[in-house]
This record gives structure tokens, sequence and C-alpha cells, in this order.
């Protein structure tokens, strides 16, 4: 069997507000919600529809990891949701209230614009150049 990444962790403070944002706002699905030893859930979610690698929703579990949120990686651009409906989609986050940090810009590899996420986290909004 050929490897693949199943999931990236993603640290968040709160499983229920995690799951609200990313099914609610951004519409993402439910993939599983499993409780786990020590209050812990195993939370995936995914872009509705995609088949790939999902999102784990960890909470937070020490002072080092709660330091961590929203900054998982030196400010920079942590994960790239790529669409098929850029106008679409980024008008529909923007009416939800998303955060963008930039205008949409096109690019040699598609049209992009950089969000947060609702725990601080910075996202690349990308329709693939053809």
């Amino acid at each position: 069997m050929p490897q693949r990444i199943g999931a990236v962790t993603l640290l968040v403070p709160d499983y229920d507000a995690a799951i609200s944002y990313f099914c609610g706002v951004l519409g993402f699905e439910l993939v599983e919600d499993r409780p786990l030893e020590e209050g812990k859930r195993w939370v995936l979610v995914r872009p509705r529809g995609a088949t790939g690698t999902a999102v784990l929703l960890a909470r937070a579990a020490s002072e080092e990891q709660a330091r961590r949120l929203g900054d998982q990686t030196g400010g920079r651009v942590f994960l790239f949701l790529e669409t098929d409906d850029f106008e679409g989609d980024h008008a529909r986050y923007v009416a939800a209230g998303v955060e963008f940090t930039e205008e949409p810009r096109d690019e040699a590899y598609g049209t992009v614009a950089v969000f947060k996420d609702a725990f601080g986290n910075r996202w690349d909004l990308i329709q693939p150049a053809a």
C-alpha cells in the first residue's frame, strides 16, 4: 500500500468551538468525533466532499501547547485550502466574518488570499492555476 498523510494536527483551545468554526463557518464536514481517555477526543474534520488528508483538532493539553495556539509555524501560512471556486468561497467566507489578511491576488500557481482561522492560524485559500 502506498503511503499517504491521513491527518495533520491543529491545536485548538476547545473541541466544540473548533468543530463549530470548521464545520459551521468554513463548511467542513465532521468525519469523526470519538471520546478518548482523560477527557480527550479524536476529532477529524475535512473540507466537505474531500477524501484526502483530514485535520485532527487537538485540544491544547499543556501550557506549552496553549502558548502555540494560532502560531504552530512561527507566523507562516500553515494550511492550504484548495478550491475550484475561489470567488464563491472567498465571498462566502467574507460574509461569514472570516478574517482575510490580504486581498486576493493572482500568482503563477493560482489565485490566492491568506486568512486567519478563529484561533489565529494562517491559511491560504487557493484556486490552483489550470
